[in-house]
């Protein structure tokens, strides 16, 4: 199916046509566009040539598997990735959201979970964008929630827009301790079902980004949960 609505333009990425065909059917009902690519480099063409405003990846994939489109993508593109993976092995999860994957869902799913997912970050990301001024300047950090951009000491640094928005609920909470609990609640906004272990991969991308600076600094509070501290 072509794209007709550039507002709400999805890829999935899925070598069963068994999901195409249910989760069409539920984007179609919700007016939502979408394309779809039933192996790995057809969805790396498509994402680099369609710019879908969100993907849906298979992790299991003949030829290129789903860790290897999401890798390839994030060498270039934020846009968000919801993985479906029919493991559910905890390896998985954390090997795809290490690569840049902002959310995942185990198979078998229900049509109407993965919509729900769709639309919490499409919904996200639009208020984000309506809403001006979600920039942060600290002294050589930028963050800016309006264009999911992060400047690090004069140089841009390639964030998925999940990192985004940790760092920026982090930064701008400056001192306060953050509970894994709360920031699942306030960045996914939706009912979670997967763990508090997901913050801590993201933090861990994070920090690898952001690297060390003696202005301020991502500081782990054992047992609770996260602080970002900015020094005088």
């Amino acid at each position: 199916m072509t794209a007709t609505n550039r507002n709400t333009f999805i890829l999935i990425c899925d070598d069963d046509p068994v999901v195409h065909e249910s989760l069409g059917l539920y984007m179609n009902e919700e007016n939502f566009s979408h394309i779809s690519a039933f192996d790995g480099d057809q969805g790396i063409k498509l994402a680099h040539e369609q710019k879908p405003d969100l993907i849906i990846l298979d992790l299991m994939m003949p030829g290129k598997s789903g860790m290897d489109v999401c890798r390839e993508i994030r060498k270039t593109s934020n846009v968000p990735i919801i993985m479906l993976t029919a493991k559910g092995e905890e390896i998985d999860r954390v090997l795809g959201l290490e690569l840049g994957a902002d959310d995942y869902i185990v198979k078998p799913f229900s049509p109407r979970e993965v919509m729900a997912r769709v639309k919490a970050v499409l919904r996200r990301l639009n208020s984000s964008s309506d809403t001006p001024n979600h920039q942060l300047h600290l002294d050589g950090l930028d963050i800016n929630l309006d264009s999911y951009q992060v400047t690090v000491k004069g140089e841009s640094v390639p964030f998925t827009p999940k990192e985004v928005e940790i760092l920026y609920l982090l930064a701008s909470h400056a001192g306060q301790v953050m509970e894994r609990e709360q920031i699942l609640s306030q960045v996914w906004g939706y009912d979670y079902y997967g763990d508090t272990r997901t913050i801590d991969t993201h933090i861990k991308r994070i920090r690898q980004k952001i690297g060390t600076d003696e202005r301020w600094s991502l500081i782990t509070v054992y047992g609770v949960g996260y602080r970002f501290e900015v020094k005088n």
